[in-house]
């Protein structure tokens, strides 16, 4: 697992891709992901049938998933779309574990078409899939222990969460299924997210492993399969530690033999669904300063926006940014040396800080406050923001028409592949009928004058 120390790129690097891939774009290091896959396994080698299902709603790109596969990976989906993504990537059967809210019919229908491991989130969802198209042979519960774990800012307060059932629906739920003729069983929470704390992923398995053996006793059927969730967190400011995940493999290791062994209650598979731990320190949000302003903030604007990166705005988060000073004159830039105005008299702070901002015509549009930066940035510079290859580019939108940027993979030889391209304004048009618009403003203002000449209303 990479620090912000460890960016894979030199200075000169870097600038020359800003200079030969349009900014802004995020950028995927594949060996990083591989080599990250590759220890979380390795930690969990004890465990036979562990999978990591990758959380696709983090980096929703089908070359990721093809890479993610071919390390052994899962796919963990929310919704039809991510089913189909994991179809269409050669994912089969059980591989896919479907954990929804609020489900529609068709989507449960359509995780069971696949053979997907079907986690449900409400015990009520139990009697509708039964009635209007059956229940598959294995199904899961999502458990929320409410007041008896904490979460955090990300996922929210358990008992304050819309996710999961109480320990008396997964009862009730458990014996209902298996009076329906359901024969296996799974075992599902997610209540932490970005978890540093070795400790504290341990006290999910305990708790987990706890339930599992008490479901056992309560209903007579035997959990084979417990999904720990994710939540495995990444350092996102350069003092943030590494996740020993070895230590958290060995720790479970040690409560696994403790609840299930000794209580007979093996073999029954552990698996997890790790999203931001893959591909997140892994990614990178490129962009270029394009303008400098300076009234009771300093303030540095770039051409990526919330658009591109979501989590600042949205949850006040930390991604650390580094500016690579690109001495070029850029075309359709100002000056790099244009002289700002003196705002010594007005500024709110007089330390060295700036805010980072996008475009969009919103105060909250803002990747940094009152950040100290490693240089003063000057129109033109190369910005790299960091830790953005989860929950980054999948949480793109298009307010004031903003074109969500391209997706590029560097492969372990040095090469950079596109893997998906920069949106046009003819994409974000491309749902709306422009032409019948116009016509429609035309026969309504025609029909309007025929009303009042018939001295209608």
């Amino acid at each position: 697992m990479p620090r912000i120390a460890d960016f894979p790129w030199t200075k000169e690097q870097i600038v020359d891709l800003a200079d030969r891939l349009p900014t802004p774009f995020h950028i995927y290091h594949e060996e990083g992901i591989r080599n990250t896959v590759r220890g979380l396994n390795a930690a969990f080698s004890w465990c036979p049938g562990f999978r990591n299902h990758f959380a696709v709603k983090a980096t929703p790109n089908p070359y990721i998933l093809q890479v993610l596969r071919e390390e052994g990976c899962g796919t963990d989906c929310s919704s039809i779309a991510e089913l189909v993504l994991s179809e269409q990537m050669g994912f089969k059967g059980e591989e896919i574990m479907f954990t929804s809210n609020n489900t529609p019919l068709k989507e449960f229908q359509k995780a069971k078409q696949l053979g997907a491991i079907v986690n449900f989130d409400d015990l009520s969802h139990v009697d509708y899939l039964h009635r209007c198209d059956g229940l598959p042979e294995m199904v899961s519960f999502r458990f929320n222990p409410g007041p008896g774990r904490t979460g955090n800012v990300i996922i929210g307060d358990p008992k304050e969460a819309k996710f999961g059932c109480t320990t008396a629906q997964l009862i009730e739920g458990y014996r209902k299924c298996k009076e329906l003729g359901v024969q296996r069983f799974g075992l599902h929470a997610m209540v932490i997210s970005c978890c540093l704390k070795v400790d504290e992923l341990l006290e999910t398995a305990r708790m987990l492993f706890g339930l599992a053996a008490k479901i056992h006793e309560e209903v007579g059927i035997r959990i084979e399969m417990v999904n720990l969730g994710g939540g495995i967190g990444i350092p996102y400011r350069p003092g943030d530690p590494v996740m020993d995940v070895a230590a958290v493999g060995a720790g479970m290791q040690k409560i696994y033999a403790e609840l299930i062994e000794a209580k007979g209650l093996a073999p029954m598979k552990v698996v997890m669904e790790c999203g931001r731990y893959i591909t997140g320190p892994h990614g990178f949000l490129v962009s270029r300063v394009v303008h400098r302003k300076s009234i009771y903030k300093n303030y540095v604007g770039i051409d990526a926006c919330m658009a591109n990166l979501m989590r600042p705005g949205m949850y006040d988060a930390y991604h650390h940014i580094t500016v690579y000073p690109d001495e070029c004159e850029r075309p359709g830039l100002p000056a790099r040396d244009a002289e700002a105005p003196n705002n010594a008299a007005d500024l709110i702070t007089k330390e060295p800080v700036f805010d980072v901002v996008g475009g969009l015509c919103e105060n909250n549009d803002k990747f940094a406050v009152d950040r100290r930066l490693d240089t003063e940035p000057k129109v033109g510079d190369v910005v790299v923001i960091h830790d953005t290859g989860a929950h980054g580019h999948s949480m793109g939108f298009q307010y004031n028409g903003k074109p969500r940027s391209a997706e590029y993979l560097y492969r372990p030889n040095g090469t950079v592949l596109e893997i998906r391209r920069a949106e046009t304004l003819d994409d974000i048009f491309s749902t709306v009928d422009m032409a019948g618009a116009r016509a429609f403003g035309q026969s309504d203002g025609l029909w309007s004058k025929l009303v009042a000449l018939l001295g209608g209303s």
